[in-house]
């Protein structure tokens, strides 16, 4: 063990080779889960959300210099648009590919303009007491998901679950940082025991397939449904790049830079666009694992992004880790989830943030519309949050962080009069 600037972890060149590739496995079993839900949901082919995933990881870790510590995989925040424009162009989803091509140039023009204005400028934006709101509420919204995911078996979620939590607190060296891959086999075992897990999925994978890749087509009707949602993505997008260096205990907006980290993502979707998937985004499931193994190797991101390129090529691999019960992952997403949500309230901790009036109205008005506006727009009867088009609506996270920067711009002009 050695203490560098990722703090206290395994230097890449004292890891053995296979428990590299452990590491890598369990941060891939992590994303999976998710990533291959959007297109089973929005009907791209699974294979190619994988191959783009881990295409994805490696040209983000270009674009950032290997700095930062990021797997991307598919973005949930594209589904409603993407259905929208499958429906309107009968089924034919290489129109929803152009929309998401031209999402993520605008990505790209974002990261411009943010290379212009300045990292310095953004963070006075962005201070602690919001920030640390922001990831609460993006570990607060994901954890309902997770439970919806753990209640399809509560037992086999539990026995998970109990397992990850034992070992990540009760062991120590290296096999605290496999607590979660350790957690998912024994989930599994208990699965297989339980007969709860569906084999048929293993048997019929084929060894050996190419994933379908499909070029995209453009149309302005299918451009304008989906490009907007990069106004909703880039707070999420934010807040994740945020979380992880507070995890990693670096500041990524300054470096490699917010320009690097859009540039980066963007890219990687438009180059899931143009091979026929969904659109990449950066995934807190990973950063929840960043925050349980202690382990920040950028390296080991690129080595299960790599796994992933050759997991879209091998069926049986993939028809494993179908496989693995929608209850196990549940179980280990619900402590995936709180982590981040602790990371948010560690930010606030660690910046030794003043609880006056000013801050606690900001955060207390983060929380309240990033984790309650569904709620408080069927009390009043109209939504909260600002409408783009019929089908786009900024909304939850996205509108709260707005809400929050805003408000606390103007409090603080208030203040300084």
């Amino acid at each position: 063990m050695t203490d560098n600037t990722y703090g206290k972890v395994l230097a890449s060149d004292e890891l053995a080779s296979f428990s590299r590739v452990i590491l890598a496995l369990q941060h891939l079993i992590a994303m999976f889960g998710a990533t291959v839900l959007v297109p089973i949901l929005t009907g791209f082919d699974t294979s190619v959300a994988i191959f783009c995933a881990g295409l994805g990881t490696l040209i983000f870790h270009f674009v950032t210099k290997g700095k930062v510590p990021v797997f991307l995989g598919s973005s949930f925040a594209f589904i409603p648009v993407i259905l929208a424009v499958s429906e309107s162009y009968g089924g034919d989803l290489a129109y929803a590919q152009g929309g998401i091509i031209v999402a993520g140039l605008i990505y790209c023009l974002f990261s411009l303009v943010v290379s212009r204005i300045g990292i310095r400028k953004i963070q006075s934006l962005l201070p602690a007491h919001v920030i640390g709101p922001m990831i609460i509420v993006i570990g607060m919204n994901l954890i309902p998901t997770a439970f919806s995911m753990a209640q399809s078996n509560f037992i086999l979620a539990g026995v998970t679950l109990a397992t990850a939590l034992f070992i990540r607190f009760k062991t120590k060296g290296f096999v605290g940082q496999l607590s979660i891959i350790i957690a998912v086999f024994v989930g599994y075992i208990f699965s297989i025991v339980m007969k709860e897990v569906d084999f048929s999925i293993i048997r019929d994978a084929s060894l050996i397939s190419a994933p379908s890749f499909r070029l995209p087509k453009f149309d302005f009707g299918a451009i304008a449904m989906i490009a907007p949602v990069v106004l909703a993505v880039f707070m999420e997008h934010l807040g994740d790049i945020t979380t992880n260096g507070q995890v990693v205990g670096k500041n990524f907006i300054e470096d490699p830079g917010l320009h690097r980290t859009l540039l980066g993502d963007g890219l990687a979707t438009m180059a899931a666009g143009f091979l026929g998937g969904p659109a990449n985004t950066t995934y807190g499931e990973n950063t929840g694992v960043l925050a349980i193994t202690k382990n920040y190797d950028p390296s080991i991101l690129r080595l299960a992004a790599i796994f992933a390129i050759i997991l879209s090529f091998v069926g049986k691999i993939g028809g494993v880790l179908s496989s693995i019960p929608t209850a196990v992952m549940g179980g280990i997403s619900l402590m995936l989830f709180t982590m981040i949500a602790l990371v948010g309230t560690q930010t606030i901790k660690n910046s030794k943030v003043k609880f006056n009036f000013k801050n606690v109205l900001v955060m207390a008005t983060i929380l309240i519309l990033g984790l309650g506006s569904d709620y408080l727009s069927k009390l009043l009867g109209f939504t909260i949050g600002v409408r783009i088009t019929d089908t786009i609506v900024i909304s939850g996270l996205s509108f709260a962080a707005l809400v929050g920067i805003v408000l606390n711009q103007i409090l603080s002009i208030r203040i300084k009069k």
